[in-house]
């Protein structure tokens, strides 16, 4: 069994060949398609975070509104930039969400990549620490999100406070228990994936990895999953840790498929840069008839080593396209490869 979820960028255009025009289409459908997904079997709802774009931005209400609309389905992020958040409300805002949802938020998170903006952070407010990178920066909110996550007080409570207190130094609020276990870092390079290892977080690996040894981009991928997992065993950490990868997939069974996915012209790996310095191999996509997607994804080392696969989605085709892209390969692909 594999879990399978979706992955939104969520992104948006005034354009009339949109079907997602706005800010409102963008996050209204967001909550449409989770419930879709939901009804239809999936097992995850996921969105990417960017700021100073016509994408999502904000994530907590939007997983907190889904939370409220479903009942199953884990909702989740992938990934929300570290360099931006302030970590404390952040622990504030993904308790809330987490005890509206019932415990079903996956909160993945990263260094970020790069965004629509030169240095978005420092209009957020924040600096790298003396002699750091934004790297070091967003590392440095993570430690210190995961260290507030445990629950432990930790600030010193007022003697004439306004309401009472329990004793003691004070936490967090709300503090949902089980959250530290379902934190996920988006990890490029094989070295985060084993430095996630080391915190105690789950991996999630996406459509792009720092190209390392020049081998096919699922390689690569299987290579990074299974370094991570060995750093997790020797880390000594008690529970089993999981692994997301993302992927591109559409069967292709119905004309409206064929005509906007079934040109093959994204069906190899190809070699891009990040920026000036970081070369980085960028994963082909799937599309095809159903049996020979079956094929080609049988060969792919990298889903086989994850617990759980993110269908990426071109959310401006609209839900009901969406849900039928999500429906296609629970049906007619996922049974095949034993994955259901």
């Amino acid at each position: 069994m594999k879990k399978i979820g979706f992955l939104s960028f969520g992104h948006w255009t005034p354009s009339p060949q949109s079907q997602t025009q706005s800010a409102s289409d963008a996050l209204l459908q967001s909550i449409d398609l989770a419930v879709a997904a939901e009804e239809l079997g999936a097992d995850g709802a996921y969105f990417r975070v960017h700021h100073f774009a016509r994408q999502l931005s904000s994530p907590f209400p939007l997983l907190a509104a889904i939370g409220t609309k479903t009942s199953r389905i884990e909702i989740g992020t992938a990934v929300i930039d570290m360099r931006y958040e302030n970590p404390l409300y952040m622990a504030e805002d993904a308790g809330a969400a987490d005890i509206i949802s019932g415990g079903r938020l996956q909160l993945g998170i990263s260094r970020g990549s790069p965004e629509q903006v030169i240095d978005g952070w420092r209009y957020f407010g924040y600096l790298p620490p003396d002699g750091g990178s934004d790297a070091d920066m967003a590392r440095q909110h993570t430690e210190v999100l995961l260290d507030v996550l445990r629950g432990e007080g930790f600030a010193q409570p007022n003697p004439r406070p306004m309401f009472p207190n329990p004793p003691g130094a004070l936490r967090i609020e709300p503090h949902s228990e089980g959250l530290l276990e379902r934190i996920w870092w988006g990890s490029s390079s094989n070295s985060t994936a084993v430095w996630a290892a080391k915190m105690g977080m789950n991996l999630q690996s996406s459509t792009l990895k720092t190209d390392e040894t020049g081998l096919p981009f699922h390689v690569q991928q299987a290579e990074q999953i299974r370094a991570f997992r060995q750093a997790w065993k020797e880390a000594g950490h008690q529970r089993e840790p999981q692994v997301s990868v993302s992927r591109s997939i559409f069967a292709l069974v119905n004309d409206m498929d064929r005509a906007y996915f079934g040109r093959g012209d994204e069906s190899e790996d190809n070699i891009g840069f990040i920026d000036e310095k970081t070369r980085a191999i960028f994963g082909r996509s799937y599309a095809a008839e159903p049996d020979v997607l079956i094929e080609q994804l049988a060969k792919d080392e990298a889903i086989a080593e994850a617990d759980t696969l993110l269908l990426t989605v071109p959310n401006q085709l609209g839900v009901d396209y969406n849900a039928h892209v999500i429906e296609a390969v629970l049906t007619h692909v996922a049974p095949a490869l034993g994955w259901r």
